[in-house]
């Protein structure tokens, strides 16, 4: 399981037009790294767009976001251009940077198990270290939780920083 100051695992995905996305692109500068489960239902959508409506917040804080869900390209194309999203979202249809995460696990459902992500995030500094982890996500309010801690003091690389609880 990863911890607060691990390094982030590496990944190379490909986005919803097929754009390869790799950890490396993002060095030097804070990475809102975000699982959802399924792209257009509603918890995922609601997600997708408080990200959005904050996205110039983030920038203001050199923080880049990427979304990743197991979907297919042409599934997150969709959900992508219906939403307008500044942001890309990555296809992990072989679940290779889910498990790396830790975010693909059994879940229940009226009774029924399957493997599926666990909605969570990571925020990675700007030295590839993880800052802060958030599992379980609801929807709700995450997108200015995570403009909290952007905003706390002691980002320099290395650091431990304080948390507190949202």
């Amino acid at each position: 399981m990863l911890h607060e100051q691990d390094s982030a695992p590496d990944f190379c995905l490909a986005d919803a037009h097929g754009k390869q996305l790799r950890l490396a692109d993002y060095s030097g500068s804070h990475l809102l790294l975000y699982f959802f489960p399924r792209a257009a239902t509603s918890g995922c959508t609601r997600q997708a767009q408080d990200f959005a409506a904050r996205f110039a917040h983030y920038r203001a804080r050199k923080c880049a976001i990427l979304g990743v869900s197991a979907d297919a390209p042409a599934k997150q194309a969709k959900f992508h251009a219906a939403h307008q999203l500044p942001f890309p979202l990555g296809c992990d249809e072989d679940h290779k940077v889910c498990t790396a995460y830790g975010v693909w696990q059994e879940k229940t459902l009226y009774g029924r198990r399957f493997m599926g992500i666990v909605r969570s995030s990571f925020l990675i500094g700007p030295d590839g270290r993880l800052v802060k982890i958030w599992r379980r996500v609801r929807p709700a309010d995450h997108a200015d939780a995570v403009l909290a801690v952007l905003d706390e003091p002691g980002d320099e690389p290395g650091k431990k920083r304080k948390t507190r609880p949202l």
